[in-house]
């Protein structure tokens, strides 16, 4: 019988821009935000209301990954969000995001992933502790090479 799987982890990103910034470009989701990830996949957008929207990643033809589905909540009050996968592999996942102040000009996100696999049947807590380093150290490398200089670029032109 099948078994879910938890694999917890976490990670802070620095930004040079201000909290209020940096939280204000990480949720202004838009389609053309898939090109950052420069992978192929196409992004659609539909918002269900000022702080709630569906994402939907669609993978390049012939790459093999699955379509992704995503609800978005936004807790501007907070400068937080939280993303949960509703369709895909990892269906029921979430991931929640936060930007936080470090002066007047610098902010980091603090990130938390709850990631939940499904496996033919329940590895071992060394296996699990294993997969949930090597998805935050995706996670971290994605944010760190790719959306960070993107956020870098866009606002201390």
């Amino acid at each position: 019988m099948a078994t879910w799987v938890s694999l917890q982890y976490r990670f802070r990103q620095p930004f040079r821009a201000s909290a209020d910034r940096a939280f204000a470009w990480c949720t202004d989701f838009r389609s053309t935000d898939a090109r950052l990830y420069q992978d192929g996949r196409r992004r659609s957008i539909r918002w269900l209301g000022p702080d709630a929207l569906i994402m939907t990643d669609t993978p390049a033809r012939g790459s093999g990954a699955p379509r992704i589905q995503r609800m978005v909540r936004i807790f501007p009050e907070d400068r937080a969000w939280t993303n949960t996968h509703v369709s895909g592999p990892y269906r029921f996942s979430q991931f929640w995001y936060q930007v936080l102040a470090d002066g007047s000009r610098r902010s980091h996100l603090e990130f938390r992933g709850l990631m939940l696999e499904r496996h033919p049947r329940a590895p071992g807590a060394a296996a699990v502790a294993r997969r949930a380093k090597a998805e935050g150290r995706a996670d971290a490398l994605t944010w760190r090479t790719k959306l960070a200089p993107a956020l870098d670029a866009d606002l201390n032109r």
